[in-house]
């Protein structure tokens, strides 16, 4: 049993219990009259006022606890007010979001360093670099959407349907655990090729293990864009 439930039947019977008291009240009355006939044409009187009353009390208190439980049942919204700063965290979040998405669509583009009139020390004029993946999951700067992300959607937490708070902490820790090993990743990757043993193949595998989590937090923060009904 819902509380809104449990509320509206303590409603109802307490209304139940009141219409039953009036009804007492002018039985009473009725029983009363009858043991006193000399007084019969007064009480008579004094009874239908009592019903008319009672018609009166019993109207205006059914009135009554209808309203209250229309008011007991009307839904309440789904989410509460949302204040400057959760509205701030709101549009940081599809902001990332998009980010992330466009990073995605141009990964090797993005990921490639292309050096102009000089060459890089293994001969190549281009080379892959992960420094991007670290700023666009807000590892580089305070101003970028994605910093300090997974606080700023646990302000919003407030927000979340009481059905979907299991989905929302889940997706949170999803974000934070696949950021942190996307940037981890992207920082070894840098290092790939003075390490020994390494190599442009080195570097490359990192980067494409960063992808991997690249892509785990942007489903993330779809699947919180999706509970907190925002729109990307």
């Amino acid at each position: 049993m819902t509380k809104t439930t449990f509320y509206y039947a303590l409603l109802l019977a307490l209304c139940q219990a009141s219409v039953s008291s009036a009804w007492v009240t002018v039985a009473n009355n009725n029983v009363n009259l009858s043991y006193n006939k000399q007084a019969q044409s007064s009480e008579t009187k004094l009874y239908a006022q009592d019903r008319r009353h009672f018609v009166t009390s019993s109207l205006s208190i059914i009135g009554s606890c209808a309203l209250t439980g229309t008011t007991l049942l009307t839904p309440l919204p789904s989410h509460a007010a949302t204040s400057p700063q959760q509205q701030k965290d709101k549009d940081n979040i599809v902001k990332g979001y998009n980010r992330l998405q466009y990073l995605l669509d141009n990964w090797v583009d993005k990921t490639t360093v292309c050096k102009i009139g000089q060459e890089t020390t293994f001969g190549d004029k281009c080379e892959r670099t992960p420094v991007v993946v670290m700023e666009y999951l807000g590892f580089k700067s305070t101003s970028d959407p994605l910093f300090k992300a997974d606080t700023a959607m646990l302000r919003l937490k407030d927000l979340v349907p009481s059905d979907r708070e299991v989905d929302f902490y889940d997706a949170v820790d999803a974000f934070a655990q696949n950021a942190e090993e996307a940037s981890s990743m992207a920082f070894v990757s840098s290092w790939g090729e003075a390490n020994p043993g390494g190599g442009k193949d080195r570097v490359a595998l990192f980067i494409e293990r960063a992808k991997n989590n690249v892509i785990a937090s942007r489903d993330a923060l779809k699947t919180i864009i999706d509970i907190l009904d925002l729109k990307a």
